[in-house]
C-alpha cells in the first residue's frame, strides 16, 4: 500500500534538543560534558532519560523542577537545518504530515509559530500515553484515518519509535543523528526498520525507492 501520511517525532528528528540538554546540565550544576556522559550511559543501558537526573543529582525532583520552571521555548536555531525543507518537498509530493510525540503539548504550539506546518498534531501529553506504548501508536493510526501501513513514522529510537512503529503495522523509518540515534544504531533490533536515513534530506528518494521496491515485488 502506497504512504499517504508521514508522522514525524520531535526531539533529534526536527529538532536539535542540545541546548535544552546544556540548560538541564546547569540547572544540575554539573558540566554539560558531564551530563552528555551521563546522559550517553543511560542510553547505553536502556534506560529511561530520566534516570540521568537521579544519577546525577540523587533523589532530584524532576517533576518539581518541570513545574517551577518550564524549559525556555523553541527558537528557529533549534530547528535541524532539513527539518522544513523534507516537511515541504513531502507535501510538495502528495504527502500529508504529522508530528506526534512525547512532548508537552507547548512544544507543538512553539513548532507551528516557528513556520512547521502539518495536517496533524499531537502530544503525549494530551493524548496521555507515551512511546513506545502500543496505544500512542493505535492512536495515531484513529486520528489520521488510514491503514496503518499508509503511515510512515520517522523517529531517532529504535526503542521508541522503530520497533514499536513497524509492530503497529507502520513503516518505520530509523534516523540516525542525535544520542540515541547513534548509540541505538547498533542495536541488532536497528535493522527492523523499514528505512534507516542520516538525514531528513533523503526521506522523498527513499520513500521513492520503497515504492519502487514494493511494485516491483507484486
Amino acid at each position: 500500500m502506497p504512504i499517504r501520511l508521514v508522522a514525524f517525532d520531535v526531539g533529534e528528528v526536527l529538532v536539535d534538543e542540545t541546548r535544552q540538554w546544556g540548560e538541564w546540565a546547569d540547572r544540575l550544576g554539573v558540566s554539560r560534558l558531564t551530563f552528555a556522559a551521563a546522559l550517553g550511559a543511560v542510553i547505553a543501558a536502556g534506560r529511561h532519560h530520566r534516570d540521568v537526573f537521579d544519577m546525577l543529582r540523587p533523589g532530584f525532583d524532576l517533576a518539581a523542577a518541570q513545574r517551577e520552571r518550564s524549559p525556555s521555548a523553541l527558537t528557529r536555531d533549534d530547528l535541524y537545518p532539513d527539518a522544513l525543507g523534507c516537511l515541504v518537498r513531502l507535501r510538495a509530493a502528495g504527502y500529508r504530515i504529522a508530528i506526534v510525540a512525547n512532548q508537552p503539548a507547548v512544544r507543538l504550539s512553539e513548532l507551528r509559530r516557528l513556520g512547521v506546518e502539518a495536517d496533524l498534531t499531537a502530544s503525549s501529553e494530551a493524548w496521555g500515553v507515551e512511546k513506545p506504548a502500543p496505544e500512542f501508536f493505535a492512536r495515531l493510526i484513529e486520528a489520521a484515518g488510514l491503514p496503518a501501513a499508509e503511515i510512515a513514522y520517522v523517529g531517532d529510537r529504535v526503542d521508541n519509535d522503530a520497533l514499536p512503529a513497524s509492530r503497529a503495522g507502520l513503516v518505520a523509518v530509523f534516523l540516525r543523528r542525535g544520542p540515541w540515534g547513534v548509540i541505538q544504531a547498533g542495536w541488532p533490533d536497528a535493522a527492523r526498520a523499514d528505512l534507516r536515513i542520516e538525514s531528513l534530506d533523503e526521506l522523498p528518494d527513499a520513500f521513492r525507492r520503497l515504492s519502487s521496491a514494493a511494485a516491483g515485488g507484486r
